[in-house]
C-alpha cells in the first residue's frame, strides 16, 4: 500500500465519526424535524381550497349524513396514515430502510407491478390537482373583478367576465416559477402559500358566523338530509350530487402523497412511525375541527342554497373589500401550491430522462445565468413550459371547480390513501391471510373502493351536465 493509499485511509477513519455526527443512516444532513413541524406540515397540505366546497357538500347530504361523512373520513385517513407510517423503514418499522417517497415505499414493500400502479395513481393525482388548482385560480381573479362589478352596478348585474385570460396569466406565472430546479427550493412559496389558506378560510368561516349571527331570525331552508326532491332537484340529480360530494370530501382529506416525504423530515430519535402517528393524529383532529366548522356554519348561512364556492360563487356580496382580499388570498396561495404539486412530476420526468439519454447536452448540461448561481438546462426549459400550457388548455376545456374537485379526490382517495397503506401493512406484519385482522382491513378497502367508484360516477355526470350547460351558454356571449 502506497503512502497516499494510506494517509486515505487513515483520513476516512479520523473524520468518519465526526461526520457521523452530521449525517443520518442513510448519508443524508442529519434530519431535525419534531412532531410539531410535522404537524405544520400536515395542516397546510390538508387545509387548501376544498373547505371552500363543503358547505355546498353538506347542503347535499344534510345535518346528519354530511358531518357523518366528513367524520368517518377523518378516522379512515387517520388510521391508514398510522398504517403508512409503520412503513416508512422497511422490513422493519424502527430499524429498517429509510424509503424516501411513496413510490419508494410501494416498491420496497410491494414491488413490481404494483410499484407500478402506484405511480401511476399518483402522478394522475398530482396532474389533476395541478389542473384544479388552474381552474380555481383563475375563478378567483375572475371574482375580485365580479366583486367590484356587482358593488358598482349591483347585485343583480350579469357582470360576465371569462376565466381564459387569467388561466393563460396564470400559466405565464407558472412557467416563471417552474424553472425553480426542485422541491428543496420552494420553502419561502410553501411559507406563503400556508399563511394565505389559513387567512381566506378563516375570512369565510367569519363571514359565514357573520351572516348566521345577522340574520334576524329570518329563517335559511335546511333539512336532516340535504337539498329537498320535488323541491331542490329531481331524485336523480339528488343522488348525482350526494356521490359529488363525497368525492369533494374525500379530496378535502387527502394528504397520503406527502406523507411519507413529511416522515422523512423527521428526526431518528423517538422512532419516526411514533412521531409521525402523534403528528396525523394532532393534524387531522385540527383539520376535522377546522373542516366540520366551516361546513356545518356554512351550511347553516346558506342551507340548501348553499353555493359551490362560497367566495367564488357568491354567497358574500359585501363587505367587497374583504371578498376580494380572500380571493386574492386563494390565487396566491395556488401559486405556491401549484409548485409543490408539479414539482414531483418534473422531478420524475427529468430523472427518467436523464438516465435514458445520459449522453445529451440537451437533457443534461447546465448553463449559468449571467455569471449567477442561477442555471439554466433547456429540457426542463422546454419540457416544464409545455406541461404548464397543457395543463392551461385541459382547464380552459373543464372549468367547473366542484365536479373536477370531486374526480380528483374519488380517483385518488382509494389507491393512495387505502389500498397502498392496508396492503403494505399486510405484506410488512406477515399477517395471515382470512384472520380476524385481515379480513376487516380487506372489507374496509373494499367498501372505501365502492366510495370512490360512487363518487367518481358522480362527478364525471356532473362534468358532462356542465358541459351542456356551458356550451350554449359560451356561445351567447
Amino acid at each position: 500500500m502506497n503512502t497516499n493509499d494510506q494517509f486515505q485511509k487513515n483520513s476516512m477513519y479520523i473524520e468518519t465519526p465526526e461526520a457521523a455526527k452530521n449525517f443520518d443512516d442513510d448519508g443524508r444532513p442529519k434530519r431535525t424535524g419534531t412532531w410539531l413541524t410535522a404537524s405544520a406540515h400536515i395542516i397546510t397540505a390538508v387545509i387548501g381550497s376544498g373547505v371552500l366546497s363543503l358547505a355546498w357538500a353538506i347542503a347535499q347530504m344534510g345535518w346528519v349524513a354530511g358531518p357523518a361523512v366528513l367524520f368517518a373520513f377523518s378516522f379512515i385517513t387517520y388510521f391508514t396514515s398510522t398504517l403508512l407510517a409503520d412503513c416508512y423503514r422497511s422490513p422493519d418499522p424502527v430499524h429498517g430502510k429509510r424509503n424516501h417517497s411513496y413510490s419508494e415505499v410501494v416498491k420496497s414493500v410491494l414491488g413490481g407491478k404494483k410499484f407500478q400502479l402506484c405511480g401511476l395513481a399518483q402522478y394522475i393525482n398530482l396532474v389533476g390537482v395541478t389542473i384544479g388548482y388552474t381552474i380555481t385560480a383563475s375563478i378567483s381573479m375572475v371574482a375580485v373583478k365580479r366583486s367590484n362589478c356587482f358593488h358598482k352596478h349591483g347585485h343583480e348585474a350579469k357582470c360576465y367576465i371569462s376565466n381564459n385570460p387569467f388561466m393563460i396569466a396564470f400559466a405565464c406565472i407558472q412557467i416563471i416559477l417552474s424553472q425553480i430546479p426542485n422541491f428543496h427550493k420552494l420553502s419561502f412559496l410553501s411559507i406563503v402559500a400556508a399563511v394565505m389558506s389559513f387567512a381566506y378560510s378563516s375570512i369565510g368561516l367569519g363571514l359565514s358566523i357573520a351572516k348566521v349571527a345577522g340574520r334576524g331570525g329570518e329563517p335559511v331552508r335546511t333539512t336532516l338530509t340535504g337539498v329537498q326532491v320535488g323541491v331542490d332537484v329531481t331524485g336523480e340529480e339528488k343522488v348525482w350530487r350526494m356521490f359529488q360530494a363525497i368525492g369533494d370530501i374525500a379530496f378535502a382529506y387527502a394528504f397520503s402523497n406527502v406523507l411519507i416525504e413529511i416522515q422523512d423530515t423527521l428526526k431518528s430519535s423517538p422512532p419516526e412511525n411514533k412521531v409521525m402517528k402523534r403528528a396525523s393524529l394532532i393534524g387531522i383532529m385540527t383539520t376535522t375541527l377546522f373542516y366540520v366548522s366551516c361546513g356545518l356554519i356554512g351550511y347553516a348561512a346558506f342551507g340548501n342554497d348553499a353555493p359551490g364556492n362560497f367566495l367564488t360563487g357568491f354567497g358574500f356580496y359585501e363587505p367587497f373589500w374583504l371578498i376580494d382580499f380572500a380571493n386574492v388570498c386563494i390565487a396566491v396561495h395556488l401559486i405556491g401550491a401549484y409548485q409543490v404539486f408539479c414539482q414531483p412530476i418534473f422531478g420524475f420526468v427529468e430523472k427518467w430522462s436523464k438516465e435514458k439519454w445520459s449522453n445529451s447536452q440537451f437533457v443534461n448540461a447546465e448553463y449559468s445565468l449571467c455569471g449567477t448561481t442561477f442555471s439554466v438546462n433547456f429540457f426542463r426549459l422546454v419540457w416544464r413550459t409545455l406541461y404548464v400550457i397543457f395543463t392551461a388548455l385541459i382547464a380552459m376545456l373543464f372549468p367547473f371547480f366542484n365536479d373536477f374537485l370531486g374526480l380528483i379526490g374519488s380517483l385518488s382517495f382509494w389507491p393512495l390513501t387505502v389500498y397502498f397503506p392496508i396492503e403494505m401493512y399486510i405484506k410488512q406484519s406477515n399477517m395471515q391471510r382470512f384472520s380476524f385482522t385481515w379480513t376487516w382491513l380487506k372489507i374496509l378497502s373494499c367498501a372505501c373502493l365502492i366510495v370512490s367508484i360512487i363518487s367518481a360516477a358522480g362527478s364525471i355526470q356532473g362534468l358532462a351536465q356542465d358541459l351542456k350547460k356551458y356550451q350554449p351558454f359560451k356561445a351567447q356571449q
